[in-house]
């Protein structure tokens, strides 16, 4: 009998042609709930699943043949990794891969928000666009501003480098300070969180999830940035308070704001829906064919990897 594997929703083709050469693999299209994952995991040895996924201690318990959980993404925040450990589960995730794909996404979010692009392609698409005027839709230039990241492991360093072109000066917030020839080689300034705020042109966030990232910026914090200044968000959505962004932006204070990531996704405040001054995307900063190609891969190797009785090449556990 062949070791069984289950891929729980629907990622790029290359995992599942990858893992059926040598596994029973099932290939589930259809997002599940615990509920549904709960009494679907007991044959299987092998799980490639993505953040949609709740892996709680009680799935996990129901897995009695699971060995390896390969996450279809960066962070592991859908995996109780307490309980993985106490089963012998090995978890692994996909970094690296997606780091410039989601650079790139955050830069598009910053340069959308500067500029006011949605407000002026719903301009243009209305019907209501008359002509220019020396008024219209003015934005924000980046040149010499301040770019503020919370946040700086892989995906922020890279934000970090894109900010060359345009003379910025880069200041970030961290748990731990960066070593400072790499601070030197990205021209960053580690600074105390309140200041990260306070001085930032542009606010990026591009941490993960943790117990101590959760809830972090709040309505305080928000009401603290400058009243031309930008809030970026493309790490995990619960790192900002929802309906304290929105009740500062109807304030006024920031400018603007610019998510791929939601508290609650992916349920969105009503109040951002409504706003002209958000910019809002699908959470899709990795979603380019080849990025989520290569994470699909790596995950299945992982698993193959695993299961040969071999260590992952990306392990969180």
């Amino acid at each position: 009998m062949k070791p069984t594997v289950l891929i729980t929703y629907e990622i790029p083709q290359v995992a599942y042609a990858f893992l059926r050469r040598r596994y029973s693999v099932t290939w589930n299209k259809k997002k599940l709930t615990e509920d549904q994952l709960t009494r679907k995991i007991g044959p299987y040895q092998g799980l490639l699943t993505t953040l949609a996924d709740p892996l709680t201690s009680r799935v996990l318990r129901a897995g009695r043949a699971l060995k390896v959980v390969a996450n279809f993404a960066v962070g592991f925040n859908n995996i109780d990794l307490a309980a993985a450990r106490e089963l012998g589960i090995r978890v692994t995730n996909t970094p690296e891969v997606l780091t410039d794909a989601t650079a790139d996404l955050t830069w598009a979010l910053l340069l959308s928000c500067a500029r006011r692009i949605p407000e002026g392609e719903r301009l243009v698409r209305s019907g209501k666009f008359k002509g220019t005027h020396p008024l219209m839709l003015l934005g924000l230039d980046l040149r010499g501003k301040t770019l503020g990241i919370y946040g700086c492991g892989r995906i922020g360093q890279a934000v970090a480098r894109r900010s060359r072109g345009w003379d910025m000066k880069v200041i970030y917030h961290n748990r731990r300070r960066l070593d400072p020839r790499l601070e030197r080689l990205l021209g960053a300034r580690f600074v105390p969180f309140d200041r990260l705020v306070q001085e930032s042109d542009f606010l990026v966030v591009t941490a993960p999830l943790t117990p101590e990232t959760r809830g972090r910026f709040t309505y305080r914090d928000f009401k603290r940035m400058k009243p031309t200044a930008v809030f970026i968000n493309t790490g995990r959505g619960p790192i900002h308070i929802e309906k304290d962004l929105a009740r500062a932006l109807g304030e006024g204070i920031p400018f603007y704001a610019g998510l791929d990531v939601y508290e609650k996704e992916p349920q969105v405040d009503p109040r951002l829906l409504r706003s002209d001054r958000v910019t809002l995307l699908p959470h899709i900063g990795s979603a380019t064919v080849q990025t989520r190609d290569t994470m699909a891969l790596l995950a299945a190797r992982n698993i193959d990897l695993v299961l040969s009785g071999k260590e992952p090449l990306t392990p969180v556990t």
